[in-house]
């Protein structure tokens, strides 16, 4: 019998989620020098995302603008993890420790757990860690579960933490320098399959919702009741109308509004071939010397690549589009890497490096000039309404874009008395989502129900009524040519950069990026611009 015999076939393509060019330009049409709507949203960050599907989810008529593609800036640079918040407990941020537990339940068990699941985490005692160290390590895991529980997730959810074994330490961690290892802490995490396809699958659910989702198009300049926008692809100007503006621009919000500052921090990661260090069944948190709570992460990622990171390093000067990393970030994690690894590794094994900047609420203080170190500043949200009414929301995290987006929407309606209730976002699942006895029975290979959910099956179909496109895009990687038709069709990719480096991550290595260009240029040319 077929390994997928009697399994459940998939749920269809769900009504409106289809994000393609030929309903961008429609759309655009409509909202450029078009009627009053009830919400604009400037960024197509995880927060604009999640603001636009509020909204809309509300009941509201949205349009939602990028400059460039979904997740273009700071979330598709994160580390793919949904923390419970337990750095936050040790510096006593015990609201924003809960709210993030919170949210990451929500992620777990209701709105995406397709896209999220739990991740197991070694942190080796080596030399290097001291009783006390650990024993206040451990202390810490035990807090991060009360959070758990009191954040009401399910324990089959997120296991126990608990102490290992020098040999089940090993059985996990195999690349580990086995002298003098003591065993290990092993913990449990929330795990994006990938950053950038939790941005996608909510800008379709925004889009299933009646949300106009625009990409390429730049905000010029924003007011509270709308904004002067060009679309990118052709230099066109004109005005989108709204009665509540939502400035979710991240790093850049500073720059279409007056009055907030913000205090970029960037985020380092490297990126490993998986043959380096072998087979690694649980990631691993690599203690920073002389630092108490701060860790390096080695983060497998099941495509024959690892990811480590990551730095949090103040950024000086101007904001760039795509930020470079710094070779001392890439000594940095490699030296800390060096000290628990019986694997050597040297420059050249880095394949690639990705930076993305966190864009915190500048504390610094206008009297003495002094500002905290951007590894100290809160990660608290702020909803900040300017003079003229555009709503900015900063700060925050990865795990809490959904809250942020709901205070955010929240402030938009008080403000500007829209009729809508409350947010259902909660209890939204997004696109592809389903529960995880759904999603094992679907009829499609478990690495695409991890990345697609219910629309797996969809995307699996298209390589089996034609053999061509079951074919990997290119040696060694797991992505097939049906996922860059996908992407094309449905999930609003307009160009190879859209494809190799946001829809798919294999722009992360340089000359994997350079090796498959040709199949993206072809995904392009099977689904031309007119098809929706």
């Amino acid at each position: 019998m077929s390994p997928t015999a009697g399994r459940t076939p998939a749920a269809p393509l769900a009504p409106g989620a289809s994000l393609s060019a030929a309903r961008r330009g429609r759309e655009l049409t409509e909202s450029v020098d078009g009627p009053v709507v009830d919400v604009l949203v400037v960024g197509l960050g995880a927060t604009g995302a999640g603001a636009a599907l509020d909204a809309a989810a509300r009941g509201l008529s949205v349009v939602a603008v990028d400059a460039h593609d979904l997740a273009f800036g700071t979330s598709r640079w994160s580390s793919k993890l949904i923390h419970g918040g337990l750095r936050y407990l040790a510096s006593a941020q015990f609201d924003v420790a809960h709210e993030s537990a919170v949210e990451r339940g929500v992620l777990m068990e209701r709105t995406a757990p397709h896209l999220v699941h739990a991740q197991p985490f070694v942190l080796p005692l080596t030399p290097l860690v001291s009783g006390g160290q650990a024993a206040l390590a451990q202390a810490g895991f035990r807090a991060g579960d009360a959070l758990r529980l009191a954040a009401r997730t399910a324990r089959a959810t997120l296991p126990a933490p608990r102490r290992l074994s020098v040999v089940e330490t090993r059985h996990l961690a195999p690349a580990l320098r086995p002298d003098g290892l003591r065993g290990g802490l092993l913990s449990w995490d929330g795990r994006l399959t990938d950053d950038a396809r939790l941005v996608t699958a909510l800008a379709r659910t925004a889009a299933a919702h009646g949300a106009r989702v625009l990409t390429r198009v730049r905000a010029l300049e924003l007011t509270g009741s709308g904004a002067r926008v060009r679309d990118e692809l052709t230099g066109e100007e004109g005005l989108i109308r709204a009665r509540a503006v939502v400035n979710a621009a991240g790093v850049w919000a500073g720059d279409l509004v007056d009055g907030v500052r913000i205090r970029p921090s960037r985020g380092t990661h490297l990126v490993l071939r998986s043959d380096r260090l072998g087979p690694l069944p649980a990631g691993l948190h690599v203690p920073v010397p002389g630092e108490t709570n701060r860790f390096v992460l080695v983060l497998p990622q099941g495509d024959g690549r690892v990811y480590v990171g990551l730095t949090d390093e103040p950024v000086e000067g101007g904001i760039p589009d795509v930020p470079e990393v710094p070779e001392t970030d890439v000594g940095f994690l490699l030296d800390v890497l060096g000290s628990v690894l019986d694997v050597p590794l040297h420059r050249d094994d880095v394949v690639g490096a990705f930076a993305g900047l966190r864009p915190l609420l500048d504390t610094s203080s206008a009297h003495t000039g002094t500002a905290a170190r951007t590894a100290d500043i809160s990660r608290r949200h702020a909803v900040l309404p300017s003079r003229d009414g555009v709503i900015t929301v900063v700060g925050g995290k990865l795990t809490t874009y959904r809250r942020m987006a709901e205070d955010a929407v929240d402030a938009a309606v008080e403000a500007c008395r829209l009729p809508a209730g409350r947010s259902p976002t909660a209890s939204l699942p997004l696109v592809g989502a389903a529960p995880p006895r759904a999603l094992a029975a679907l009829r499609a290979p478990r690495r695409l129900v991890r990345r697609y959910g219910t629309e797996a099956p969809a995307v699996h179909a298209l390589g089996t009524r034609d053999p061509r496109l079951s074919e990997p895009v290119l040696p060694g990687h797991p992505v097939t040519r049906a996922e860059l038709l996908w992407a094309v069709r449905h999930e609003g990719a307009l160009d190879e950069a859209d494809l190799l480096d946001r829809r798919t991550r294999i722009g992360l290595v340089p000359e994997d990026r350079v090796a498959a260009l040709g199949a993206a240029h072809e995904a392009l040319s099977e689904s031309p611009a007119g098809r929706d």
